[in-house]
């Protein structure tokens, strides 16, 4: 069964793998965070992934897709008591619920961004793809965080679905209707939203839809937003700049 999983994901020519470890996670449930106390997915989901590479490596020039996620451990949560910050001063006590001793395979690419024009020059699909795989065997070019600040993260190459998991021949499990990711204005056309999907794990395997396909609800928050723009010289350098003659 895990070999019919894997025959699912189809490797692109900028393909990165690596694995994503830390001591805790919390993917926040929006709906559990309008009482001020958060809850975590029991997985993580697509646009949290999608953060973790961006952290490793990341250009205005494309945008990651995430292709699919390995469960390694078991799933296991742990409650502590927090006192975050009030907006009107002083704390208060909440209780946040946090996923314990997380580790993830990851597979993923990256596409052009199509609504950045300017940037066209800057498409070297070889050396930004180079430079994501050293990015990865050095841990990231930026801190890596497992949804939240507080849950640090570390990450290291890998061969994605190597080793033993905790869920190999489990079967498939169904977690319902949950967000997928964001829309932000700079891949859309200006359009600020949210997406759903019905999400399952299959052998704890997850097969991740691409953000425009129609099995993917998306909602629209906020239209025709300003996109910060990226210029050579001011504040973009392109892949050619930076790696020079590699």
């Amino acid at each position: 069964m895990e070999r019919e999983v894997l025959s699912k994901i189809v490797k692109k020519r900028n393909t990165v793998e690596f694995e994503v470890y830390g001591k805790y996670a919390l993917f926040s449930d929006p709906i559990t965070r309008v009482g001020g106390e958060k809850f975590s997915y029991q997985i993580p989901t697509y646009q949290s992934l999608k953060g973790i590479l961006e952290s490793i490596y990341w250009k205005p020039t494309f945008v990651w897709v995430i292709d699919a996620v390995r469960i390694v451990n078991k799933i296991q949560t742990e409650g502590k008591g927090i006192r975050p910050i009030k907006m009107s001063g002083g704390n208060e006590l909440a209780y946040y619920t946090y996923l314990k001793d997380v580790r993830y395979q990851v597979v993923a690419h990256f596409e052009w961004n199509e609504n950045r024009k300017n940037l066209q020059y800057d498409r070297n699909e070889h050396k930004h793809h180079n430079i994501a795989i050293r990015s990865i065997e050095k841990g990231g070019r930026r801190d890596v965080f497992l949804g939240t600040r507080e849950c640090q993260g570390y990450v290291e190459p890998c061969e994605f679905g190597s080793g033993n998991g905790f869920y190999d021949q489990y079967g498939e499990i169904n977690y319902g209707f949950m967000l997928h990711g964001v829309n932000y204005p700079d891949e859309t056309d200006g359009n600020f939203g949210v997406r759903f999907w019905d999400c399952r794990m299959e052998d704890g395997y997850i097969i991740f839809p691409s953000p425009d396909c129609e099995t993917v609800k998306s909602r629209t928050i906020h239209e025709k937003q300003l996109v910060k723009s990226f210029d050579a010289g001011e504040n973009f350098e392109s892949v050619e700049e930076e790696s020079g003659d590699e």
